[in-house]
């Protein structure tokens, strides 16, 4: 397995409490797959991410219990010096504002070819080579010509296109693209996801696409991880989660996403808003905004139920979700 994460927890620290971010989170990754993790703002989606990388704000993020195990070692194990040179050479993260995350007075040729001059001791003047060939393979129109412009001469989409070619660039086993079409048009997130997904197959690593659209991800995961109030409520293959979804975050989700059979009508939104984390609701988290809310959902937080083999649900009712 080439990720494994383990009953992670990661806490913060304010002055007006602990926020519980991540409250138990198990999920795993192999070479050539991709999971999806889905959920609303504040799930928990990127602190997991960000703490498989080793970039959490510590303080007030705290990492207070559970083992990340990347090709079969515990990172939290790791001084920060060694985890410094797993990131960037055996795992990449991809973030989702491209403008913000690159830096503005260097031009793009310089930043991609950083990588190989502080991971490979190559000569400005490879790097440069190396960050032209780059730019060619993730379609970046004359990128011989382009690699010493600045970000804000690009365009969004082609900002994500050099992102994507910064987390490539040194072949890490592992790349995570925190919602990598944000704020990119219909045209441009078919074409981000399409290039994520042959960049993939050609290198054989392993994907983790965090999002909170499902119809981004439908063509491109393998499994699907969703998660709510930092905790994982559905795990299955992707082709599961659409035909029939196993719990009702997850299903009230699918019900949300426009369909072209229901012009005019009126789009389905899931009732409620998520829960505060310095406050969450005893029993099942998401029991306050669920229809099939009873007594126990109240009291007894549900473990991962196994639905069959490799699907799990976090629902005492989850027969009754599958049937519904």
């Amino acid at each position: 397995m080439l990720l494994e994460v383990r009953d992670l927890h990661v806490e913060f620290r304010t002055r007006d409490g602990v926020a519980k971010a991540v409250n138990g989170v198990t999920y795993s990754v192999d070479e050539g797959e991709t999971l999806a993790v889905l959920g609303e703002s504040g799930s928990g989606k990127s602190v997991t991410a960000q703490a498989v990388m080793g970039i959490l704000d510590v303080p007030p993020g705290k990492i207070t219990a559970g083992e990340i195990l990347f090709q079969g070692r515990d990172l939290l194990k790791f001084k920060e010096e060694e985890r410094r040179k797993v990131r960037g050479a055996e795992m990449a993260m991809i973030f989702q504002d491209a403008l913000s995350s690159l830096n503005p007075v260097l031009s793009v040729g310089a930043q991609l070819g950083e990588m190989f001059v502080v991971h490979q001791g190559m000569s400005r003047k490879n790097a440069r080579t190396k960050a032209i060939e780059l730019m060619d393979r993730v379609r970046i129109p004359a990128a011989s010509a382009r690699v010493g412009d600045y970000p804000h001469q690009f365009s969004g989409g082609m900002r994500q296109r050099i992102m994507i070619a910064m987390a490539m660039a040194l072949e890490p086993a592992l790349i995570i693209a925190d919602e990598p079409t944000t704020a990119l048009d219909v045209t441009v997130q078919a074409q981000v996801m399409d290039l994520l997904a042959e960049l993939r197959r050609e290198l054989d690593m392993g994907l983790i696409l965090i999002t909170h659209d499902l119809g981004v991800v439908a063509d491109v995961a393998d499994r699907i991880a969703v998660m709510y109030a930092g905790r994982i409520v559905e795990s299955a293959p992707v082709h599961d989660i659409y035909k029939a979804p196993a719990h009702p975050y997850t299903k009230g989700l699918l019900e949300s996403i426009p369909r072209l059979d229901q012009k005019g009508q009126e789009l389905y939104a899931v009732k409620g808003l998520p829960p505060n984390l310095m406050n969450i609701p005893p029993g099942c988290a998401f029991n306050p905004r669920c229809p099939l809310a009873q007594d126990v959902c109240r009291t007894d937080e549900p473990p991962l139920y196994e639905v069959s083999g490799d699907r799990g649900s976090a629902c005492h009712f989850w027969r009754e979700c599958l049937d519904g």
